[in-house]
């Protein structure tokens, strides 16, 4: 889909004015917000026309990698995440942000959420993109569903306890899956919950000497575990059910349990857009060998070298990640719509503690409780919770979910797809070992 937002004191033509950038961004209810927002806003107050093109999430990564890796230029601003920030300030390919922040006042970077900042920034300490709002990994079910049932959530489930729970509240018959788990093939879509049930179960891609695992017994459990558990009691169409598949059937009321995102939450309680507004309780990321196991994430704008209009792009990156913006927000759309997870500040606003208390304080501790460096049971080569932060991981972890996403649709054996995985990461295993 392409947006072009357009406002008062802009003269210029399309891409080419000196008053317009071009921006890059993953379809998520949050994006589309300041897609409507922008031009009103923004746009008004600065001259700047921002023209958006918005792409589901595997789109937009093969869409922004292909454009900043080659030194495209197509996009001044673009939405990463905290998988790619740190890789592509080591090549080069971005602007650091940190001195546009520290110079700018009103910004007031010493109020972004620690871990998230972390997570965004190069190996010189520097940050290159901004947060436009954070996330850990929480479980979401449907309370009507469970009091309905007799069931109750703990606050810490094991994942053995959710598949248990997943059983009995599975209602096929009458439309609703037990639970909701993404199939969807790609390193960022299914890997994003998986990873993060490997780790809880005990696995890992690689150990500290890059020794690939991917076969290992605990991986191997790990990915049975929840393949059977989609299989049995998941959404239909598991397979190709990713992030925005999940939100729809699980905001309409059609799955009493979903893992994922704790950003989902803000859309899941807005009435205008959910069915379930009001009647979804949140529990902890599911756990088996670890204390924890929520993954660590941020959606962030970054500005490509290639930018011939840096300053423009930091004025609306400034403003997108601003308490201004989420001010804006919370005014227009709903304040339980905010791009949280972020600021500290946010979690002070009375009318965002009011319309999200079920789930602010919940979202803020899991993102505090999120290790990148040690996320599982054994040392790590690099950094990580839902993904390892190398650049061949992308090919690495879309493939081996492509084997996975058959285990799920066909029933093809788990240990075939994760013998070829082992395979595949052994190759990659070969350029970091010494």
């Amino acid at each position: 889909m392409l947006s072009g937002c357009s406002g008062a004191g802009d003269t210029g033509s399309g891409a080419g004015s000196d008053k317009t950038i071009t921006a890059l961004m993953v379809g998520n209810p949050q994006m589309e917000d300041i897609a409507k927002l922008t031009a009103d806003a923004f746009t008004k107050q600065t001259g700047i026309t921002v023209k958006f093109t918005i792409l589901p999430e595997n789109e937009l990564r093969d869409k922004v990698t292909q454009d900043v890796a080659t030194q495209g230029g197509q996009y001044d601003v673009a939405t990463i995440g905290a998988y790619e920030a740190p890789i592509w300030a080591k090549n080069g390919w971005l602007h650091e942000l940190s001195s546009y922040a520290d110079s700018d006042s009103a910004y007031d970077k010493g109020d972004l959420i620690e871990p998230v900042v972390k997570s965004l920034s190069g190996e010189d300490g520097k940050l290159y993109a901004a947060p436009f709002y954070g996330e850990s990994s929480f479980l979401m079910y449907n309370k009507e569903i469970f009091a309905a049932k007799g069931l109750t959530m703990p606050e810490r489930a094991t994942w053995q306890q959710v598949a248990e729970l997943a059983a009995k509240a599975d209602d096929k018959a009458n439309g609703t899956a037990g639970i909701c788990l993404r199939g969807l093939p790609g390193w960022g879509e299914m890997f994003a919950p998986l990873t993060s049930v490997v780790n809880t179960f005990g696995g890992t891609w690689f150990e500290k000497d890059w020794t690939p695992k991917v076969n290992a017994p605990e991986f191997t459990e790990a990915v049975k575990f929840y393949v059977d558990t989609v299989r049995k009691y998941g959404e239909p169409g598991a397979s190709q059910a990713g992030f925005t598949e999940c939100l729809n059937a699980f905001g309409q009321g059609k799955a009493a349990m979903w893992y994922d995102a704790t950003s989902a939450a803000g859309t899941l309680e807005d009435p205008k857009a959910s069915k379930v507004a009001g009647k979804v309780g949140y529990a902890y990321a599911p756990v088996v060998k670890t204390k924890a196991s929520g993954w660590l994430w941020a959606w962030a704008w970054a500005m490509p070298k290639t930018t011939k209009k840096a300053d423009n792009a930091w004025k609306f990156i400034s403003w997108a990640t601003s308490k201004e913006y989420e001010k804006l927000v919370g005014e227009k759309l709903g304040w339980s719509r905010l791009p949280a997870g972020k600021r500290k500040s946010t979690y002070d606003v009375p009318q965002y503690k009011d319309s999200a208390k079920s789930f602010a304080d919940i979202t803020l501790k899991a993102i505090e409780e999120a290790d990148p460096v040690n996320p599982g049971v054994q040392p790590r080569p690099t950094i990580g919770v839902q993904f390892v932060d190398i650049p061949e991981f992308a090919d690495l972890g879309t493939k081996v979910s492509q084997e996975i996403a058959a285990c799920i649709a066909n029933g093809t054996p788990v240990d075939q797809a994760l013998a070829n995985g082992q395979k595949l990461a052994e190759d990659v295993a070969k350029k970091y070992r010494k």
